[in-house]
């Protein structure tokens, strides 16, 4: 492997800087969740303002001093600093403290190779590690910078770290023909529901919202759900049944934080895929946090930047057991839900949330009660085993009165199967529309 990762338990002094201008703030709360969830040991945390980073060191020669002092003073071996570094600064910051430096973008990529479990997943975390560590190759390989010349040392006509260049690059390139693979295989997949006419609903939100836990409740499936930060990683599908829509595909995927770095969305385009090609985007957020509407934004901003930021949204409020809050729906002036307030944890709402659903999904259902005699059993049969049939009974005369509902166009099909007309049996007020 062409990059370096830190043992879980390292101690660690960590550095967060408030600038300001707001748009390059960091969270440091979240900051220290994160190295945590990388298994690092915070030992203190230095802190400091300024308007912009220092360019050689990103936090200046007196906090420099500092951060060298605490080193020391906690015996640590690695510096986690909670914003993105150039690779020189990182490279000038190692230089002078003579230990390992991490920045934001390595500590996410180092959470996410820990967390990922599928094949695909793991190719992607190194596509991404090896395209963060290509522009740092040089803090691998000082001592061989340039080979030396005389008899017996000449080279083959380019320097180690050309030669490991070359070599990551020939890394990077098969990975990305493997994913390639991988995406042509999900797009088929895509097509095939397509094709067969079911509908995708794609769970999305900040980390930590509460996604897998919302998954495995609606689903009885048992991904794994924790209180930490990208417990999720690997994509999981499963199929749900929902009243009026039939079956759907419901995805779990990869949870988005404010600043993802861009080589991530890039690496992990295959898999958000499947939220830019859904029917239904579900975003779920953390009620109970402080901080939910600049997390909102933050996922909105993510969706927007793979291409999904056009496909109709129906947002969870989840963790409602933290607010003493009741389940319930937020409609829109049309009567067309927009909020679902539930708990996942507690299991609270969720049958909400499939009424939200089905009614975002459903294609002009139809309700009315149908009177067939004995011989017109084949239009009967047809209706049972489109799951229509909600009651039945018997008139006198031996007349089957059936109380149904169901997709229009399903019923369009059946009728056209049968060589039936449906203004035939549907009462004056249904058939009396232009679509049909």
């Amino acid at each position: 492997m062409f990059f370096e990762r830190p043992d879980a338990g390292e101690t660690a002094v960590l550095v967060h800087v408030d600038f300001h201008d707001e748009q390059a703030r960091e969270d440091p709360g979240e900051f220290l969740e994160l190295v945590r969830s990388a298994g690092a040991e915070p030992a203190t945390l230095l802190t400091a303002s300024r308007s912009r980073p220092d360019p050689r060191s990103f936090i200046g020669s007196g906090k420099l001093e500092e951060l060298r002092a605490m080193l020391a003073a906690h015996q640590a071996e690695l510096v986690i600093f909670n914003h993105s570094l150039s690779p020189s600064q990182q490279r000038n910051l190692e230089r002078e403290l003579s230990c390992r430096v991490l920045d934001r973008t390595g500590l996410i990529l180092d959470i996410f190779a820990q967390r990922a479990r599928t094949h695909e997943g793991k190719l992607q975390v190194e596509l991404a590690q090896l395209e963060y560590m290509s522009t740092r190759l040089i803090r691998g390989w000082t001592h061989l910078e340039r080979q030396k010349g005389g008899i017996g040392l000449r080279g083959p006509g380019e320097t180690q770290l050309e030669t490991d260049r070359r070599l990551l690059r020939a890394r990077i390139k098969s990975i990305q023909k493997r994913l390639e693979k991988v995406r042509s295989q999900r797009e088929q997949n895509r097509r095939a529901r397509a094709r067969a006419e079911i509908h995708s609903v794609s769970l999305v939100g900040y980390t930590n919202a509460g996604k897998s836990t919302l998954f495995n409740a609606l689903t009885n499936a048992e991904v794994y759900a924790a209180d930490q930060l990208f417990a999720t990683l690997d994509p999981t599908l499963r199929r749900l049944e929902i009243e009026d829509v039939g079956p759907v595909v419901l995805a779990d995927t990869v949870g988005f934080i404010r600043h993802l770095p861009h080589k991530l969305v890039e690496a992990f385009r295959a898999t958000l895929q499947e939220a830019a090609e859904a029917t239904l985007l579900v975003h779920v957020i953390d009620a109970a946090d402080p901080d939910r509407e600049l997390n909102v934004e933050q996922v909105e901003r993510v969706l927007e930047e793979i291409g999904a930021d056009e496909v109709p949204v129906l947002k969870v409020m989840n963790k409602i057991d933290k607010l003493d809050s009741a389940p319930r729906i937020e409609r829109n002036g049309s009567g067309e839900p927009q909020v679902v307030w539930l708990s996942a944890q507690t299991r609270q709402g969720l049958e909400l949330l499939n009424q939200a659903i089905s009614e975002r999904l459903a294609e002009d259902v139809i309700g009315f009660s149908l009177t067939l005699a004995p011989e017109q059993g084949r239009l009967r049969a047809g209706l049972h085993d489109l799951n229509a049939v909600r009651a039945e009974s018997f008139d006198e005369q031996g007349h089957s009165v059936l109380d149904v509902r169901l997709p229009r166009r399903d019923f369009n099909q059946l009728m056209a199967q049968l060589g039936e007309r449906a203004e035939n049996y549907l009462p004056k007020a249904l058939y009396e529309r232009e679509e049909w």
